[in-house]
């Protein structure tokens, strides 16, 4: 791990606003997976497939109904005699009916089982009387024989479509952690060059005093003298561009983090990073259990298969059974209407043969086939993708441990070269060329570290996106 005190002079010490308010990476992360945009949409997104799954599972309990259409009817109505004719008769009536049901749906069929119980009252107001007829109780089948069996692919898909969900939005999780840390190592990035900025510019005019003072004995040219006017006038530039950056990265982190009070921001880097090294091998494990992508593909090969088989059952024979066993009465009161009732079955059987289509079902199925093999040869390449992505992640991401490592090395040589160039040019025995030098190493060496630490949390997140894990 890189010492603790790292921090010390990523960011030299600043005066702050009293009320600003100084974040770590983890703090950043948190408030990001909390009330960001993104976060928020996973959330609702999330919510949607919970509900969506509950739709799915009611479709294979029990459904309990009731209903009653009742209908006024005053009119002059055409009647059909005996003997062919027509009279016309005017009708006043009322039809009242009151009906409970209990529907079932069988997966490993694809039926509906049903139990029923109708009540029916008829009141002609012509001639003043009224009449009864129920069905105390009733029980039916109602089977597609050789259709699509949409509740057993069902069975199959939902389940893994809502497990999906959940890895998605865990996924989601991470690449909003992901996008904070670029975000806050933006504000980071922005606050050591205004850091670098104010540095160069105090030592700029300290310089360029001491300068003028030489000048004035005679012991530096006018032309060394002016070069350092001209540094002086550059750096304070270069420090109005900072506080520039600073302001427009601190807008952008403020608004992800969701936070909407105009409140300064400052971040504090995360410099200890992990020394353990990732196993490639752990990691596809991990990757493929926890991943959703892995299972959108086995998915996607799945709904291809059920498009399949649907095009198959449309293409040939059609048959439709339909089957009611129960009990019926009528009466002129509603105790007659349940007294003695009468057995009543009643099953149905219809069947169709397309004879001549033109070849549209077999070109469906042919298309079906299609796509499924189309599916499952992007599938296979998909998952060979993944995994060599998941590898080349494991590689970089233990490579840039050891980079962060050299460029805090870097920075901490560089920074120490300054201090001597420094000092050795208020002795008069350097160039300023070469005290130049080294103030550009020590800036560069400063933003490389910062560069270094947010590559390696963009690949740490990352890597937990793909592993869930680590």
């Amino acid at each position: 791990m890189i010492p603790a005190g790292v921090c010390s002079a990523v960011s030299p010490s600043r005066t702050l606003p009293a009320d600003t308010l100084t974040l770590t990476l983890s703090e950043a992360v948190a408030l990001a997976q909390r009330q960001s945009s993104d976060a928020l949409a996973a959330r609702h997104t999330l919510e949607a497939a919970e509900w969506s799954f509950r739709y799915y599972q009611a479709n294979y309990l029990p459904s309990v109904s009731l209903s009653s259409s009742p209908a006024l009817n005053r009119q002059v109505s055409s009647i059909t005699q005996p003997n062919g004719t027509n009279i016309f008769v005017r009708q006043n009536q009322l039809s009242t009916d009151l009906g409970l049901s209990v529907t079932q749906n069988v997966a490993s069929t694809g039926g509906t089982l049903f139990m029923r119980s109708n009540l029916y009252r008829q009141d002609e107001f012509e001639q003043r009387t009224y009449g009864y007829s129920s069905v105390p109780f009733s029980v039916g089948y109602q089977q597609s024989l050789f259709g699509h069996n949409s509740l057993r692919w069902a069975r199959r898909t939902e389940p893994l479509r809502h497990r999906i969900a959940r890895k998605q939005y865990a996924e989601t999780m991470e690449l909003v952690a992901s996008r904070a840390s670029t975000y806050f190592f933006m504000l980071a990035s922005a606050q050591t060059n205004l850091d670098i900025a104010r540095q160069n510019y105090a030592v700029s005019d300290t310089l360029h005093r001491y300068a003028r003072r030489r000048y004035e004995r005679g012991s530096i040219t006018e032309n060394e003298m002016l070069q350092l006017e001209v540094s002086k006038l550059s750096e304070e530039t270069n420090r109005l561009n900072a506080e520039a950056e600073v302001e427009d990265a601190m807008q952008t982190l403020r608004s992800y983090l969701g936070i909407k009070d105009e409140v300064p921001l400052a971040v504090v880097p995360d410099t200890l990073i992990s020394a353990d090294v990732v196993d490639a091998g752990e990691a596809l494990v991990l990757a493929l259990q926890n991943n959703p992508d892995p299972e959108q593909l086995r998915l996607n090969v799945m709904e291809s298969e059920s498009a399949l088989s649907s095009a198959k059952a449309a293409r040939g024979l059609k048959a439709e059974l339909y089957v009611q066993f129960g009990l019926s009465q009528t009466g002129v009161t509603l105790k007659e209407a349940y007294t003695k009732p009468l057995n009543q079955q009643y099953v149905s059987l219809s069947l169709s043969l397309p004879l001549l289509d033109w070849g549209r079902g077999k070109g469906q199925v042919q298309v079906a086939k299609s796509r499924l093999e189309l599916t499952q040869t992007q599938s296979e390449q998909a998952m060979q993708d993944f995994r060599l992505n998941v590898r080349k992640m494991v590689r970089q991401y233990n490579l840039q441990g050891y980079r962060v490592k050299i460029a805090y090395r870097t920075r901490e040589t560089a920074l120490r070269r300054y201090e001597v160039a420094r000092w050795m040019y208020l002795q008069g025995r350097t160039s300023l060329l070469e005290f130049n030098t080294s103030i550009s190493e020590k800036d560069n060496a400063q933003r490389a570290f910062i560069s270094a630490l947010q590559a390696y949390w963009s690949l740490y997140y990352g890597l937990r996106s793909l592993t869930l894990k680590f």
